[in-house]
């Protein structure tokens, strides 16, 4: 005879079998749909874990994972990638020239550089022409453009970067949404508010108007130019006085969307509208800012400084309305940008050279620099040739370095003491 007790324990008994057997089942289907590629058959492998699983932060990666980038004490990098059914696969990046990777037994590809200097660098593979960011590597770095996009590699040194974050009181930044009435649409923009702003309420600041170039949005120059890192340090270092420093959208006319990079609609020139981005920023941004922020609202304690793209803005928009800034810098660029020239009618310098003495008192900082590896030089070189036949006082630099980020930051960190002299902020 069978008791109540018996048949209880054979219940538990088959509903545990049970439990496992949908346990492991749960588990053999998560584990397809980890390793899973889809029905094609991709030149780096069925095998392989899916590139966005391994970029997303927090995401399990696969036993079969290679690791790469991967740096050594001496500063060499290695860079791997498990394609097993690729025939090239090479490594291009900003550290020099473009290496091939070699194919190992296991279907994995290698490649060792360097060493390199200590800094930030951006590369991405090919692998059988074919462009791609490095699946391994969940630092990314992201465009206005999807062509611009690549994976982010930091060498470092024995000692902090001046870019570096460090033990110093940090500052914060800040998104705002707003209405453009000027461009009829939602725009946004960031702000850099220096340590102390908020402790300090009777304390007024200068504003740096800081554009970024092509490719690049609101959010590159503290992303990836770390601006608000380089400041920190200058002001712990009092290298510099804290100010506010507004860092817009570059594209006039272009919507804000959900992830906030402001796409421009297919079918719309990518760079946006040029007069729409001025009027922008002179009728809406800054009024706005100034109304919002602890600002000092006078000419000599705001500049506007950009770099490519946001160079040409920045000196064409800032030469302009002398009536709002005084001082002006330009970062690998001409007026006309990255290129040689102005579009026609925008010249901004013959007005200011028919009276070079006024136009001198007026300009507190006229700053230009720019790479001697940069195609942009020929633009700077002429806007220099212009200026000093104007005879309009200007700073003009030749550096070494090309067009990216490793030379903005400095720029950036070089010219940053040279703003607003004799400005402590007003109290």
């Amino acid at each position: 005879m069978v008791t109540r007790r018996a048949r209880w324990s054979r219940r538990a008994s088959l509903v545990a079998a049970v439990a496992l057997v949908v346990f492991v089942a749960i588990e053999g289907v998560c584990a397809d749909v980890d390793s899973w590629t889809g029905p094609a058959r991709l030149p780096w492998g069925d095998d392989a874990p899916r590139a966005a699983a391994v970029q997303e932060p927090g995401a399990r990666r696969p036993a079969a994972d290679v690791t790469s980038p991967e740096i050594a004490a001496d500063r060499r990098v290695t860079f791997r990638l498990r394609a097993p059914e690729a025939k090239t696969v090479k490594v291009s990046g900003d550290f020099g020239p473009d290496s091939d990777l070699q194919r190992g037994g296991d279907g994995v590809w290698t490649a060792t550089v360097g060493p390199l200097n200590p800094e930030m660098y951006v590369y991405f593979f090919i692998v059988d022409g074919v462009r791609m960011t490095d699946p391994a590597n969940p630092r990314v770095k992201i465009g206005y453009v999807t062509s611009t996009t690549t994976s982010l590699l930091s060498v470092p040194g024995d000692t902090p970067a001046f870019y570096d974050v460090q033990d110093v009181p940090h500052g914060e930044i800040r998104t705002l949404l707003y209405k453009s009435r000027s461009n009829g649409v939602t725009r946004e923009l960031t702000v850099y508010v220096p340590p102390g702003y908020e402790r300090e309420r009777s304390r007024r600041y200068p504003v740096l108007y800081l554009l970024h170039g092509f490719a690049n949005d609101h959010h590159s120059w503290h992303r990836y130019g770390r601006a608000n890192d380089i400041l920190d340090n200058l002001i712990a270092q009092k290298a510099i006085a804290p100010f506010l420093v507004v860092m817009p959208l570059g594209y006039g006319g272009v919507h804000v969307n959900g992830d906030g990079t402001g796409i421009a609609p297919q079918g719309a020139d990518p760079r946006g509208t040029t007069a729409l981005y001025e009027r922008d920023l002179l009728e809406d941004i800054i009024p706005m800012i100034d109304s919002s922020y602890r600002t000092i609202p006078d000419r000599r304690q705001r500049a506007i400084i950009g770099f490519s793209m946001g160079g040409g803005q920045a000196g064409r928009f800032g030469l302009r309305h002398l009536e709002t800034f005084s001082h002006v810098g330009i970062m690998s660029a001409g007026l006309g940008g990255g290129g040689t020239a102005a579009a026609a009618g925008s010249d901004p310098i013959a007005p200011l050279a028919a009276d070079p003495a006024k136009t001198n008192r007026l300009i507190d900082l006229l700053w230009i620099a720019c790479g001697k590896e940069d195609t942009a030089m020929q633009g700077a070189k002429a806007l220099h040739d212009a200026l000093a036949k104007a005879g309009i006082e200007h700073t003009f630099l030749e550096t070494e370095g090309a067009h990216h980020w490793r030379v903005w930051r400095r720029y950036l960190r070089d010219v940053a003491p040279l703003l607003f002299k004799g400005s402590a902020g007003r109290r």
